[in-house]
């Protein structure tokens, strides 16, 4: 290819507090329509902010987990411009002194992987939200975020890929969950993400004009709009035009972008710091608190759980994934021990539930020592496999106990010759073709006549030794 992609990423994130940056106003989702609001975030005159510490200790500790250096000293400044949903009509951010600075992410978990620079993480309050389909011809107003606390993580233009922007957001969203700094729900609007794009020819190095991509509700429209916008560019120029910097909205049903307006420069804000906050001055005994509780990170769990639990690489991607699968999978695996039954488990039946179901692992109602007893039940033969997966379902609707529902439903698994040799009798009887094939020594019939006996039984037939009653009947 001719032209290369340069992508530089603006995430904002929303901070897991209970109150707005400013005021004690809840940041509870969902509320009804300016609910959530009081003089402060309303900016109604003579109504003063004050700095939620919280906010600063979140924002802070993501900032050390991604490697940054925090600043002992950042300020408050306000960024001056008119929207309907912007009351005080400028928004309290950070400018030239921000709250950390440096930083990467890393692609993969290799001793040189690639990675991608983080610039500067800010803080600064949420606007209001316009909502232009509720009433015909008429834009409303909610300014329950106004105020909400965010955390700004600007990349430096490192990425060259739509699937690369993908790995870097999802691996960002990783150690927010994990450091517990946001819930990272973009359907919510506590994640999201302003993609500035531009091109290049290959092997240069000075960067083209970029344009501002909004609107997108998910990685995947992050990464086709980006694909969207790379294609517009590169038309354009070889077409003879050139790149006007602006900001692009994503149109996720057309699969197209569309200019919205010019791109502000920084000078067009007209900052200054914020005259009614003194500077945010950390001392070095706070900053030291809170780098001491930074939690175990996504990398360095997917490491433990190859070198520790002997899991496989893939299997430790897929439980570190989400937080929340990754410690409830550690807790099943304190009950039973067999880190490598409870992986396949929780990628199989688990996961396979919840996706179904369409809810998280923290919906799940069967609680990691239930389900880690019926693995236990499994492996001491007291119910087959088949009859496990069955168990589960009924755990999955009840939250009832394994043991419970097995002597209930009469799930256990049955071992008594007697009834085994009956339940044989039954199937090959009921498949004579098959019968007489695999007793003139047809032996990879056997896996199907066991399933057939497995099936016969409701799934309580002890797998193991319908195998050995079976074989007997070829050797006899």
């Amino acid at each position: 290819m001719t032209w290369e992609m340069v992508v530089g990423l603006e995430v904002h994130v929303q901070l897991l507090t209970r109150t707005k940056l400013f005021c004690n106003c809840s940041t509870d989702f969902g509320a009804p329509p300016n609910a959530n609001t009081c003089p402060v975030c309303l900016a109604l005159p003579g109504a003063l902010p004050v700095l939620n510490e919280h906010a600063v200790r979140l924002a802070t500790r993501a900032a050390f987990a991604l490697g940054c250096e925090v600043h002992a000293e950042s300020i408050f400044a306000r960024k001056n411009y008119f929207y309907p949903d912007l009351p005080k009509g400028y928004q309290i951010s950070q400018f030239d002194r921000p709250l950390a600075t440096g930083g990467r992410v890393l692609l993969d978990d290799a001793v040189d992987a690639p990675f991608v620079r983080i610039h500067r993480i800010h803080m600064e309050e949420d606007a209001g939200k316009s909502i232009h389909d509720r009433y015909p011809g008429a834009t409303a107003i909610d300014l329950n975020r106004s105020g909400t606390p965010l955390a700004e993580i600007v990349s430096e233009p490192d990425i060259r890929s739509a699937a690369d922007t993908g790995v870097y957001l999802k691996r960002l969203k990783q150690v927010l969950e994990y450091l517990e700094v946001s819930d990272a729900n973009m359907e919510e609007g506590s994640l999201r993400v302003d993609a500035n794009i531009s091109i290049r020819e290959h092997g240069r190095r000075e960067l083209g004009t970029k344009t501002e991509i909004k609107n997108m509700n998910s990685f995947s429209g992050v990464e086709r709009a980006l694909e969207a916008e790379f294609r517009r560019q590169v038309a354009l120029v070889e077409s003879g035009g050139r790149v006007v910097q602006q900001t692009m909205l994503w149109d996720a049903h057309r699969n197209e972008v569309r200019p919205a307006r010019s791109k502000e420069e920084s000078h067009d804000y007209r900052y200054f710091p914020e005259p009614d906050l003194p500077p945010l001055r950390l001392t070095s005994e706070w900053l030291a608190e809170v780098k001491a509780g930074i939690p175990e990170l996504p990398a360095a769990r997917r490491q433990r759980f190859v070198e520790r639990l002997g899991l496989p690489v893939y299997d430790a991607d897929v439980l570190t994934a989400d937080h929340g699968l990754a410690e409830y999978y550690e807790s099943v695996v304190a009950v039973h021990n067999d880190a490598k039954v409870a992986a396949n488990w929780m990628m199989g039946e688990v996961m396979a539930r919840l996706n179904d179901a369409g809810v998280g692992i923290d919906a799940l109602r069967v609680a990691p020592r239930q389900l880690g007893g019926l693995l236990d039940l499994v492996r001491d033969g007291v119910v087959s496999n088949s009859a496990a997966k069955v168990i589960f379902a009924r755990m999955f609707e009840s939250g009832e106990d394994a043991a419970v529902i097995a002597d209930r439903d009469g799930l256990r698994q049955v071992g008594d010759d007697g009834q085994l040799v009956a339940w044989i009798d039954q199937v090959l009887a009921a498949n004579p073709g098959e019968a007489s094939r695999f007793l003139a020594g047809e032996r990879k019939l056997l896996g199907v006549l066991v399933g057939l006996v497995m099936k016969a039984s409701g799934g309580k037939a002890d797998p193991k030794k319908v195998n050995r009653l079976l074989s007997e009947r070829v050797t006899a």
